[in-house]
């Protein structure tokens, strides 16, 4: 096994044996540790190369100097080095022995004597495992290969305490449950349930960014679930165990919640090329893509607030897709996520029910411009979103869902080809409005301009001529006219 791990290190090995001699040439110990091992025993590529040497901060940069591309020393105070090398980054860390302040959650950083001692922080026994340089002799005292081998996430130490540490850990379980499709170990599942409303100690940027590993990952629901399960999501993304407490009006037999996380799994899968009846080359949505995946997960989270139980035993949810687009907006916003991911999520959320008025394809070419213009480049995701969201397990109806998602994407593709209809535009542009009605820049010409892009919407291509005379006659009946 250990062979075969290596063998996936090939590309990085002279690298490694080059940074092992030096270290041990200048009487210190040096590991690769964590993920690159855990990867290369998994037949994956890590992305990153994490060391962990015996070497202080400053017995490190004196040891790459000359042998390193660059240097750099922003990580010193953790005792962290950073080493560019032809193409790798890595970053070489002094052994450590942190204690955790339990109150301000900032580790008190404490360098160690030992590897096994560094190995014991680590979050869980499968990131505990490590290959001494240059001899490449395995170290694993806390049995990762193990669990790796039962897909067990378990932490070296206890729980109670690795989560007490560090309850940020607690979301890096699902989160690795999600990436690398292991099962949380029961004692570690039952210290994040005991142990769930810790994670407010920690930074909300942090709790982001956990989150939007987890939402990237394969196999989401994994994470989700845990967070859920838990009882984590409480604190992190309330909305989204609130569904399971909702009915949905179109699939009585499950409820919101696990209809959400379909919806996830079922846009994930439509990321990438896709055929579509019709459309000589259909909008790719690149996987994967967060915007997608948030949007699926939370674009039914305004049910709980709107839900009505009618008369008859029936349930209706009016104007949740309004609701729900003001609660991501809030919980995105607290999450602190950017403004432009914020307004994408929370306009697919808003509109993801449009569809449902275009029947059997009764729109007139004025709905079809609309429902284009409303998502502007939002547009690719919309569809995605739009079809992931029928889970019906009724084939018949799936199907002819489809077949009328289809039509309305051939119809887009045909009036795009006529009209150019992403860059709709009013036929008179602003200069011109302005010579027209006689009116100078400001709130009233974009007034007028909005009149003009309805008309385009509603009517199509009518001609600069017509235009203007429609112009002329809306400004008429407009009380800034009189003046």
């Amino acid at each position: 096994m250990l062979a075969e791990a290596v063998s996936h290190l090939e590309p990085v090995m002279p690298m490694l044996r080059e940074l092992g001699e030096r270290f041990t040439s200048a009487g210190h110990e040096i590991a690769l540790v964590g993920g690159p091992v855990r990867d290369a025993f998994l037949a994956r590529t890590s992305p990153d190369l994490d060391f962990t040497t015996s070497a202080r901060p400053e017995d490190t940069e004196r040891i790459v100097a000359g042998w390193a591309d660059a240097v750099w020393d922003l990580g010193r105070a953790f005792g962290t080095i950073g080493v560019r090398k032809g193409d790798f980054q890595v970053e070489i860390t002094t052994y450590r022995a942190d204690a955790y302040d339990r109150e301000t959650r900032k580790p008190v950083v404490e360098f160690g004597d030992s590897l096994d001692e560094d190995l014991v922080r680590r979050d869980f026994t499968v990131n505990a495992m490590a290959l001494r340089l240059p001899d490449l002799t395995f170290v694993d005292p806390y049995g990762g290969l193990a669990d790796m081998a039962a897909r067990s996430l378990r932490t070296p130490t206890s729980p109670e305490v690795s989560f007490g540490d560090d309850p940020l850990r607690m979301m890096r379980a699902a989160r690795f449950s999600s990436q690398l499709s292991f099962d949380i170990a029961p004692e570690a599942f039952a210290a994040m349930t005991e142990m769930a409303g810790s994670i407010r100690m920690i930074s909300v940027e942090r709790v982001r960014d956990e989150l939007v590993k987890l939402l990237m990952s394969p196999a989401p629901r994994r994470g989700l679930t845990a967070l859920v399960d838990s009882g984590i999501c409480e604190y992190v993304l309330p909305e989204v165990p609130a569904l399971a407490l909702e009915i949905d009006e179109h699939h009585r037999h499950k409820d919101v919640y696990e209809h959400s996380l379909t919806v996830l799994e079922q846009a994930m899968d439509l990321e990438g090329p896709r055929d579509v009846p019709g459309v000589e080359e259909a909008e790719v949505v690149e996987g994967p893509d967060l915007v997608l995946r948030l949007a699926a997960l939370l674009h039914d989270i305004g049910k709980p607030d709107t839900r009505r139980f009618e008369s008859g035993g029936g349930v209706s949810f009016h104007h949740h897709e309004l609701v729900g687009a003001k609660l991501a907006r809030k919980r995105l916003r607290e999450l602190r996520f950017d403004k432009d991911t914020i307004k994408a999520v929370c306009r697919l959320v808003e509109l993801h029910l449009r569809f449902h008025g275009y029947g059997n394809g009764e729109w007139t070419d004025s709905a079809v411009r609309r429902y284009v213009t409303d998502a502007g480049p939002l547009l690719s995701r919309l569809h995605l979103l739009t079809r992931a969201d029928s889970t019906t397990r009724n084939k018949r109806k799936a199907a002819r869902l489809q077949a009328t998602y289809d039509d309305l994407e051939a119809r887009i593709e045909r009036l795009k080809a006529e009209e150019e209809l992403a860059a709709v535009r009013p036929e008179l542009n602003g200069n011109e409005i302005a010579e027209v009605l006689g009116i100078k820049p400001g709130p009233v010409l974009g007034k007028a301009y909005q009149y003009l892009l309805s008309v385009r919407l509603d009517e199509g291509v009518i001609g600069k001529e017509a235009a203007a005379d429609r112009l002329r006659t809306w400004w008429a009946e407009q009380p800034e006219s009189q003046g």
